[in-house]
């Protein structure tokens, strides 16, 4: 079919700014003409197509919004188009970007040393190195707060063991920003680097959803890093929650390209599959599903669209994104089940992408916090009551 026409039912692209439909149109038209012939390949295959990084970091993707040592100093709706144009593509091209930019560089921005920022930013920026955050553990997922991965100071080092786990770009990272508790059981950020004595990876094998992305186990054995390796602006869970609201702000848009892929192809294929003698499009349940997916789609461009720029008026709070995060991929994750409805028999092949989004969102409705999780944060925000672990 015909490449991808874009999807904006109610004029949304009047109220983008001249920069931002620049910036959204470039990675529009790269993923189109490099990443969509080669990713259901990389999908098959269960690989990552590396080479992507460099191009990524000339158009200033990675760390867009930052200021300084090369950044692009994007506001946060040209980032959020960004987001949704590499999601259009695939999960883990959003992923990839997603996790260098608010994961790895908006840490180091927001809390690294001086020295941390000019060493790292500007080769993490360029797609030079790529980095990795470890929060996540075999045990402790949704209550990173009980997390068993210690960073205890000895002499002139610290003296890092545990293990991460479901870690983006793990294996092929330089830098890992991982999140450990100190001797005073404080919760820090730590820069690791990739050869360091006693780090080591390992890939995660055998996945049905997120394959065109590696997704790794991070281990620390009596792992040593020096005292400057530890990120001085933070301490506390508010360190790592302020990452994930950065990563959750750009799965927002992200989840919108998804849906927008999908909703684009199933229209246009029920405009060209004939059955009964007649498009399928023109009977009612076929139109049901494709209004209802239009419709979602437009609500959740408008809540992002609100939301990035509340964001750039420092006002957006942790408990708006997480319903922008919750109802998008929800939403995205409900689109992409109805076009593969809508495709019949041919929906389950690769020939066609909404089986592949289906399924990369699967994984996008579980990380960066659950669909459960988010709804209890919003539930305490709207109640003032607590109902986590209850």
């Amino acid at each position: 079919m015909e490449s991808f026409r874009g999807v904006d039912y109610y004029g949304i692209e009047a109220l983008l700014t001249e920069e931002q439909r620049m910036v959204r149109d470039a990675v529009r038209d790269w993923v189109e003409k490099e990443f969509m012939p080669v990713v259901a390949a990389h999908h098959r295959e269960g690989t990552f197509p590396l080479e992507v990084a460099k191009p990524l970091g000339e158009m200033g993707v990675f760390g867009a919004t930052l200021k300084g040592y090369g950044c692009a100093g994007l506001d946060n709706v040209a980032y959020g188009l960004i987001m949704q144009e590499l999601e259009r593509g695939d999960s883990g091209l959003r992923s990839f970007a997603s996790v260098q930019s608010g994961l790895v560089m908006y840490p180091i921005h927001a809390y690294g040393s001086e020295a941390q920022k000019e060493k790292w930013l500007p080769r993490l920026q360029s797609g030079e190195s790529l980095g990795c955050f470890g929060l996540t553990e075999p045990d402790h997922g949704s209550d990173p707060g009980s997390m068993a991965t210690r960073a205890l100071k000895k002499g002139n080092e610290y003296v890092l063991n545990g293990t991460k786990l479901w870690i983006t770009n793990g294996s092929v990272a330089e830098v890992a920003v991982v999140w450990a508790k100190g001797d005073d059981g404080e919760i820090g950020g730590y820069l690791v680097e990739r050869g360091t004595p006693g780090f080591s990876t390992l890939d995660i094998h055998g996945k049905f959803s997120m394959r065109a992305s590696i997704t790794s186990e991070l281990a620390f054995a009596d792992c040593k890093i020096p005292l400057e390796n530890k990120l001085p602006g933070v301490k506390g869970l508010k360190g790592p929650l302020g990452c994930l609201s950065q990563a959750r702000y750009g799965i927002a848009w992200g989840a919108i390209g998804g849906a927008m892929a999908c909703y684009d192809w199933a229209l246009r294929y029920a405009q060209q599959r004939v059955q009964f003698g007649k498009p399928i499009a023109s009977f009612q349940l076929v139109q049901q599903k494709l209004v209802w997916m239009i419709t979602e789609i437009t609500k959740a461009q408008l809540l992002c669209l609100r939301l990035g720029q509340l964001k750039d008026e420092g006002k957006a709070r942790a408990q708006q994104i997480s319903m922008a995060k919750m109802n998008n991929v929800q939403m995205a994750l409900d689109t992409a089940r109805m076009a593969r409805d809508i495709l019949g028999a041919a929906g389950i092949v690769d020939e066609h992408p909404v089986i592949r989004h289906m399924m990369n969102l699967e994984t996008v409705n579980t990380y960066e916090g659950t669909h459960d999780i988010h709804t209890l944060i919003i539930g305490r925000d709207i109640t003032g009551l607590d109902a986590f672990g209850i």
